[in-house]
């Protein structure tokens, strides 16, 4: 057991403090959105933001958009030319993605000034990223509603995680210490 523990004490290694990061990080996250409870911003700073953000692309994309204020649960409704097309949600603000981006960007660790740089800028596509998704799946949700489905289960998602997947790989392959030991 003990020679197991040697051999695989990277992985491990890396297990673990992905695991650490991302529960620390979820908690803080869940401790943000309670106290967020009954704010000004509703249903979140973020996710509000996120959907005013969102806003602007899509009228500055030539869509007259409009967010309110969903009166049934805790999101806000996204509307093109009147009609309703979309909620945001919290989890349509990119946070939990970030949190997963960063667990294991800090799991393969490489030097702390290279690494603060890469997670404040991959933090920052991915949100930009996050809201160019949501312009994208509102406008195909106003002009092709009946493809709605694979919009959101398919397209929505593969922009976003594709993005993540290809900051790690970028992350491993040139900034890590696995990525510079190996080239």
């Amino acid at each position: 057991m003990k020679a197991l523990l040697i051999e695989y004490k990277s992985v491990i290694k890396f297990i673990l403090t992905f695991l650490l990061v991302y529960i620390g990080l979820s908690v803080v996250y869940k401790l943000y959105l309670n106290a967020s409870e009954g704010s000004v911003y509703y249903p979140d700073y973020i996710t509000n933001l996120v959907a005013y953000q969102s806003e602007a692309l899509l009228y500055t994309a030539g869509y007259k958009a409009e967010v309110v204020k969903h009166t049934l649960e805790p999101s806000m409704k996204l509307m093109v030319r009147g009609k309703y097309l979309a909620r945001i949600i919290e989890g349509c603000n990119a946070v939990s993605v970030i949190i997963l981006f960063v667990s294991f960007v800090v799991a393969f660790s490489g030097r702390l000034k290279t690494t603060f740089f890469f997670l404040l800028s991959g933090s920052v596509i991915i949100y930009v990223v996050n809201l160019l998704r949501i312009v994208i799946l509102s406008v195909g949700l106003y002009h092709y509603p009946w493809r709605s489905e694979i919009l959101h289960s398919v397209v929505f998602p593969a922009i976003i995680y594709g993005m993540v997947f290809l900051l790690w790989m970028l992350w491993v392959n040139r900034f890590s210490n696995i990525g510079k030991n190996n080239g």
